[in-house]
């Protein structure tokens, strides 16, 4: 009987205990509010500071994805801000050129009355070229949010190394054994790689322990207008121009000349944050 009784008494303080620990309603709702206000308070002092010339965050992080008047890509940005108006960038993009008289088609096969499609290719195509490129430069602001609902314009310029990849272009062609086989373009097999026997392509699969590296330099200026929620988030559009010169001529296509000397134009979605 004495070990019942303990054992209840042991069980209603530790209820007691819990009970104490458990905040109420009142200081759950509290607590709400004090978040809500503190979150209001920095963004108060965050702006406070930016109209006094005062760097409200030390540095920026951007993740990019673009869309080129030759190409897509894709880039990373990392700032270190030393005023409100003004940041150092560094970049890294990886970029796939396309060249201007690229144009994918479908070989056909008539079975039974049934037209048979192939996989997509490109005819005449030569090498892949993708860009894989590290840049450092200059972000200059032109015209603030002013508020958590406007519209920050920023200016922009970078410049650095650029690595050319050349990837070789495989396609499957009909050698006549009844079995596609899949070749890149040689002066031997040069008849069947412009020739009609080209049964598709090869898809991503095929080229890259043959990649040739070619070194290079490129440049970039643009403008980005960014209207994030709050300044310590970034949503932005950019709009800008890169320039690329490399040491050896790029052949993509098969009879065309290459070149040394590559521009464009381009647009990119970027999101990331300020700290």
């Amino acid at each position: 009987m004495k070990k019942l009784i303990l054992f209840a008494l042991i069980l209603l303080v530790s209820n007691w205990v819990i009970a104490q620990d458990q905040p109420t309603s009142g200081s759950t709702r509290k607590t709400k509010e004090d978040k809500k206000r503190e979150k209001k308070e920095k963004i108060n002092r965050i702006l406070k500071l930016e109209e006094e010339g005062e760097p409200a965050f030390s540095k920026h992080s951007i993740f990019g994805f673009k869309l080129n008047t030759d190409g897509w890509g894709a880039s990373y940005e990392l700032g270190r801000i030393k005023s409100p108006y003004r940041a150092t960038i560094y970049q890294l993009e990886f970029n796939e050129k396309k060249h201007a008289k690229e144009e994918k088609q479908s070989s056909q096969k008539d079975v039974g009355g049934f037209i048979l499609l192939g996989n997509p290719f490109v005819y005449g195509k030569q090498n892949i070229f993708y860009q894989l490129k590290l840049g450092i430069g200059q972000q200059h602001m032109i015209g603030g949010k002013g508020n958590k609902n406007g519209v920050g314009v920023y200016g922009f310029y970078a410049g650095g190394f650029s690595a050319g990849l050349l990837r070789p272009y495989y396609i499957q062609v009909d050698d006549g054994t009844g079995v596609p086989r899949e070749i890149k373009y040689t002066k031997q097999d040069s008849a069947m790689f412009l020739g009609q026997s080209i049964v598709g392509g090869t898809g991503l699969a095929k080229g890259w322990g043959e990649l040739q590296f070619v070194p290079g330099v490129h440049g970039k200026t643009g403008i980005r207008f960014d209207w994030g929620r709050f300044n310590n988030t970034i949503t932005a559009v950019e709009l800008g121009f890169n320039f690329e010169y490399y040491t050896q001529k790029i052949v993509q296509m098969v009879n065309v000349p290459g070149k040394n000397f590559f521009t464009n134009a381009y647009i990119s979605i970027l999101f990331g944050s300020r700290k």
